[in-house]
């Protein structure tokens, strides 16, 4: 089989790295040339350019010759960034499978309920919203053509080089605290599982959260990276007075617990990292 990911960037290449052997050619997008030549030296991926200012021309006849697709780039302000230029071009291909990266994001605040993939989506920012757009663009797509697209809602990302670890340790850290307030989280190698799994069980128009096992307070992580860095945990900031981004006060925000258990059921799933505290372990001696 041949694979094609449209953003190779922290998960999709972790994701192709640990399917290296499941692929005779394994061929990705990031939006810049030089990138794509940096990547594709790094890797021995075929890669391309693609992105608003960018469209290898090469991209067309890449999908024809893949079987699975792994879609990996967020919406912009037009939508879907991928389907109106080649909705047709994978309509007309061989792929049999297509993933989807979303977010848990589109479920909103639930007022920190557990939540599973029965409960309604509930997004309320535009970059929520717009993701859940994109979600059934690419259903949608799957019902018309037969082909087994499913999309993967993920919790906050973390793994070698990006995690709180490297945070702390370089001074970026902020002890935010809000009361009430838990994430879930997931490590990009537990993505690439439950990824290489579905490849193994396709279901069409299937949605699944990808997640650990532990909801947990930021600032409980925060500190715990720091006693793994062997440093004091970086002062407790008020969330009403920290210093955030827009995107980043709009996630605390959303306050959900999210459940894993279609994943481990359905796709016998079984997380290297259940939790934090397994995951930054793994990651203290990087």
């Amino acid at each position: 089989m041949n694979l094609f990911v449209f953003g190779l960037g922290f998960t999709g290449r972790r994701f192709a790295e640990a399917a290296r052997d499941r692929f005779g050619t394994i061929r990705g997008t990031v939006t810049e040339a030089s990138g794509a030549a940096r990547i594709e030296a790094e890797t021995g991926f075929s890669m391309r350019a693609y992105g608003p200012e960018t469209n290898d021309p090469r991209i067309a006849a890449d999908l024809a010759d893949s079987d699975v697709l792994l879609v990996s780039v967020p919406p912009d302000a037009e939508g879907d960034p991928v389907l109106p230029r080649y909705a047709e071009a994978i309509a007309k291909s061989r792929i049999g499978w297509i993933g989807y990266l979303s977010t848990i994001g589109v479920y909103g605040d639930q007022g920190g309920a557990w939540i599973d993939e029965t409960t309604p989506p509930a997004a309320r920012s535009e970059r929520t919203r717009s993701r859940l757009a994109a979600e059934a663009a690419w259903l949608a797509l799957g019902e018309r053509t037969g082909k087994a697209v499913q999309v993967f809602r993920l919790s906050g990302i973390y793994g070698p080089g990006r995690n709180p670890i490297v945070k702390v340790r370089e001074g970026r850290s902020q002890r935010i605290v809000k009361k009430g307030q838990v994430f879930n989280r997931i490590h990009v190698d537990d993505i690439a599982t439950t990824l290489l799994a579905s490849l193994d069980r396709p279901r069409p128009g299937a949605i699944y959260n990808v997640t650990d096992d532990e909801p947990t307070p930021p600032q409980v992580v925060i500190e715990h990276a720091a006693a793994l860095a062997g440093l004091p945990p970086p002062p407790e900031v008020d969330f009403e007075t920290a210093d955030l981004s827009p995107m980043a006060r709009s996630f605390y925000g959303e306050n959900k617990r999210v459940k894993n258990q279609l994943i481990r059921e359905e796709l016998g799933v079984s997380l290297a990292y259940p939790t934090y505290r397994e995951g930054l372990a793994a990651l203290a001696g990087e």
